[in-house]
């Protein structure tokens, strides 16, 4: 399928999909494996491939500020626009091979339709791998979707273009952003080969300011991308940007990929970043991946009682009056839709009216696509 985001030049395309803005010569593709320049023309080559699908509750992404309680169809196929070397999905995220079990978006809505009722599914999420590497195929989901009533949303790494934004906000509902190291530069350019984070500082306040929903994660992975000052920046910059609505969860590492000799973060310097980002003036601050731990809860900024009551991806407590006030005291809170207890705490496996999809769709399940003139 032929994308939207890019420019013609005289012997090559330049993509604006992610702030790379790849120059893709004919009969190649860019950093990210997908966007293929196929006779001065962009096409999004992994249009409709998936290799990983569920329902997730809502949480998982995280949003704890979006429709807490519900869940989210999502769907991942294959590349990125990153080179994460601890990336947890990077047998899919770094893949260059164009594989996946062929889904239309009437057949994406049609999924979400079918468990709509029976999981609360809300909102239709690209997450697993990069989803601004193929927005096109979200903008067409989109326009069904939101017949049916269901929202749009990404987890992403923010790595955007000015185009890119633009496009995305013409669609999209809610985003998380994905930093890592606390958006050290040094950091960046050494583990995600990137040269710095400034584009996607500057599209989560764009996004922000076209009203998408925002919700921020930073992986802090020890010794490598730990540094309190940079947290503190960190917390800095967004709470310029989000003030009373400012975010984090600040997110335990584990070993993976590339990074596997380096050591779970400990909780003791999550908890050093959370007291930074409160510093800062962060309404709400929480830890992840750490299954029990009190900043699992989101807590009213106000009064400081708990409004939303969780333990790992379970709301079990919601206590959230009119207006999505705070039943203790009344402030209004940072949220989206309306909160609930959950129907389900961890992904569901489901299957299509084709062939079953898991999680990673094992090699004999797939169809392979090559390009050619």
């Amino acid at each position: 399928m032929k994308g939207v985001l890019y420019v013609r030049d005289n012997d090559h395309i330049t993509c604006l999909a992610c702030a790379r803005k790849c120059k893709i010569t004919k009969n190649l593709h860019g950093f990210c494996g997908v966007r293929y320049n196929l006779n001065n023309e962009l096409i999004v080559a992994n249009w409709g491939l998936f290799v990983a699908i569920a329902i997730d509750p809502i949480e998982k992404k995280p949003f704890y500020h979006f429709y807490p309680g519900h869940s989210a169809l999502s769907l991942g196929t294959v590349g990125c626009s990153w080179a994460c070397k601890y990336c947890q999905n990077w047998d899919i995220s770094q893949r260059k091979q164009l594989i996946g079990i062929k889904l239309e978006p009437e057949e994406i809505v049609s999924i979400a339709k079918s468990r709509k009722e029976l999981y609360d599914v809300i909102t239709i999420t690209f997450t697993y791998n990069e989803p601004s590497i193929y927005p096109e195929y979200s903008y067409e989901v989109a326009k069904i979707a939101k017949k049916e009533g269901f929202y749009i949303s990404w987890v992403s790494n923010g790595y955007l273009t000015e185009e890119a934004i633009e496009f995305a906000s013409k669609f999209l509902d809610a985003i998380t952003i994905d930093i890592k190291g606390n958006a050290n530069p040094r950091f960046a350019k050494k583990y995600i080969l990137i040269n710095n984070y400034e584009p996607v500082l500057e599209a989560l306040e764009e996004l922000y300011k076209k009203g998408v929903h925002i919700e921020i994660t930073d992986l802090v992975i020890p010794k490598i991308g730990d540094r309190l000052e940079d947290a503190r920046n960190l917390s800095k910059r967004i709470h310029d940007i989000m003030g009373d609505n400012s975010n984090i969860h600040f997110l335990r590492f584990y070993p993976n990929y590339k990074l596997s000799d380096i050591p779970p973060t400990s909780i003791n310097i999550l908890e050093k970043h959370t007291q930074v980002a409160k510093e800062e003036g962060i309404s709400y601050v929480y830890i992840g991946n750490v299954l029990g731990h009190k900043l699992e809860h989101t807590y009213c900024p106000e009064c400081g009682n708990i409004v939303i009551k969780r333990y790992g991806f379970l709301v079990d407590e919601v206590n959230i009056g009119k207006n999505n006030r705070c039943k203790f005291c009344g402030y209004k809170l940072y949220l989206e839709g309306h909160a609930k207890r959950s129907r389900i705490t961890s992904p569901m496996y489901i299957e299509t009216n084709k062939i079953p999809i898991m999680r990673k769709i094992v090699d004999s399940e797939i169809v392979e696509v090559k390009l050619s003139n």
